[in-house]
Order: C-alpha cells, then sequence, then structure tokens
C-alpha cells in the first residue's frame, strides 16, 4: 500500500517519543522495538519499519486504524494478532524468546 509523505510522518509522529533521543531520528513502536525515521519501508535494517493497520479488516487508511510497528512485528501481525517478536533491549533491538 502506498502512502503519501504527509501520512508516512503523520504515522511516525503516533510512536512513542523515549527521553534523551531526538523524536525525529527515533522513536518505539507498540512492543517498544526501536525504530529510525528514516528507515521507513526498509527490511535490511533492524530500525526498519512500516504502517500497520490496526484492525485489517476494517480495511481503512483512517489515521486511527494506522501505527508505526518495527518490519518484523508488522510482518508477524499479517499473519494473525499482534506478537512482538522484536523488543528493545538498551539501545539495539532483539528476538524475544
Amino acid at each position: 500500500m502506498s502512502f503519501t509523505p504527509s501520512e508516512v510522518q503523520q504515522v511516525w509522529d503516533k510512536g512513542a517519543i523515549v527521553s534523551n533521543n531526538d523524536p525525529n531520528i527515533l522513536r518505539k513502536d507498540e512492543c517498544t522495538a526501536w525504530i529510525k525515521r528514516d528507515a521507513y519501508g526498509n527490511r535490511q535494517s533492524q530500525f526498519g519499519w512500516e504502517i500497520d493497520h490496526i484492525d485489517g479488516n476494517a480495511n481503512n487508511n483512517l489515521l486511527t486504524n494506522l501505527r508505526p510497528l518495527q518490519w518484523e512485528n508488522d510482518a508477524a501481525h499479517l499473519k494473525g494478532p499482534l506478537t512482538c517478536l522484536i523488543v528493545s533491549q538498551g539501545a539495539k533491538n532483539v528476538r524475544q524468546t
């Protein structure tokens, strides 16, 4: 699905701000995984993120139904309920065991 730069920014703004970090560069997703603003759509980066539809059955792009998710968390969510595969540990992302 394609989003405008404005829509991408609006979804980015929904990410969690973490003190002592520039919110224009780093935020956290709902699973606590770190995401980087310039890594939108980058599945080669541990900080890559995508726009997730909270309710995939709603079939709408309303901002209330969108959130930023680290790409692996988003890919796992496509298969069912949100499962936090990737979480933060200090300044890096790790796979939950």
